[in-house]
């Protein structure tokens, strides 16, 4: 038998140090891709399909927004969020994927108008997700419903991925050709690394996570109606019961307080947008009464409607 090969505890050392050197330079170029191609607050659509970028120069107060499928990193700073009651903290050595709509606040934590928060977030196309995930060995068993979103530590192979991804920003003739390439390699390698089921149970054909997409679905495209629990139970194919466990293992969050969130977004983007008023808005998305959408308006967002868009008006919107 041959001799295993032992390797020096200083050659682990040394191996180590040069990955997070690697990682650390890949880092600093993605922000200047960033900083080049975003240069004012806010976010900045690119010409590569689903790719935004964000630029942020101060720990603002939280904004409230329904985050779509999507992978997340940052190249500069820090961000803490919350669905429901769960709050996730993540920063430029961690990845932040969501496998579901999910309403939350965010809030960057780290950040300055020298070193601006600056990130990346690459919303991610289920069909794609799906081809891939039916070309992967099958998971064993019944993938159990987890959370709809998670952060995992940062990989050499996703983030060089996401780097050359972004490279193309400054390549337009290749975005055509590469663009595709390469964001079915970083989808691939989102799938196969340690939060990819999460993704694998969305487009996994009856699987828990997509019927109670199927909910979802039916709750962002009827805000202005009644959620009903035996309707959204039906059309998941699950018993009640079973419909509120998995969609708060999903969402953390119960059909109607998930409802109750997209409603009051939706509200203050007619408001911020559309130029609506409190009541017309509050009536738009199903609220019968307008004090109690004054009420739960301003536990949502910490102000009452009229003001809250009109401090929003003044930092921008």
């Amino acid at each position: 038998m041959d001799n295993p090969v032992l390797t020096h505890p200083r050659e682990n050392d040394s191996v180590a140090a040069h990955l997070a050197e690697t990682m650390a330079r890949q880092r600093a170029e993605l922000a200047a891709i960033i900083g080049r191609h975003c240069r004012a607050d806010g976010p900045c659509e690119t010409p590569i399909p689903g790719l935004a970028l964000f630029r942020g120069s101060n720990t603002a107060t939280p904004t409230c927004t329904v985050v779509p499928s999507v992978f997340a990193i940052m190249a500069q700073g820090a961000k803490r969020l919350q669905v429901g009651d769960d709050v996730y903290e993540y920063d430029a050595r961690h990845y932040m994927i969501s496998s579901v709509d999910l309403p939350m606040s965010s809030r960057i934590t780290c950040a300055s108008a020298a070193e601006p928060y600056l990130g990346f977030a690459l919303m991610l196309d289920s069909r794609t997700l799906a081809e891939l995930t039916a070309s992967l060995p099958p998971d064993r068993g019944t993938l159990p419903v987890d959370r709809g979103i998670a952060i995992g530590e940062l990989s050499a192979d996703i983030q060089n991925a996401a780097l050359r991804l972004a490279r193309l920003l400054d390549a337009p003739q290749d975005i055509p050709v590469l663009a595709p390439i390469i964001t079915k390699e970083l989808l691939y390698r989102l799938l196969t690394g340690p939060l990819g089921a999460r993704l694998r149970q969305a487009v996994i054909a009856g699987s828990h996570s997509q019927q109670i997409a199927r909910a979802i679905d039916w709750l962002r495209s009827n805000l202005d109606q009644s959620a009903s629990i035996d309707q959204l139970a039906e059309l998941a194919n699950m018993s009640r019961s079973s419909l509120h466990h998995h969609f708060k293992a999903l969402t953390a969050m119960t059909p109607v307080q998930y409802q109750k969130q997209l409603r009051l977004q939706e509200a203050r983007r007619l408001m911020l947008a559309e130029d609506h008023d409190a009541a017309t808005a509050a009536h738009r998305v199903g609220y019968e009464s307008a004090s109690q959408f004054s009420r739960e308006y301003r536990r949502q967002f910490g102000r009452p409607p009229a003001s809250d868009v009109a401090e929003l008006r003044r930092n921008g919107g």
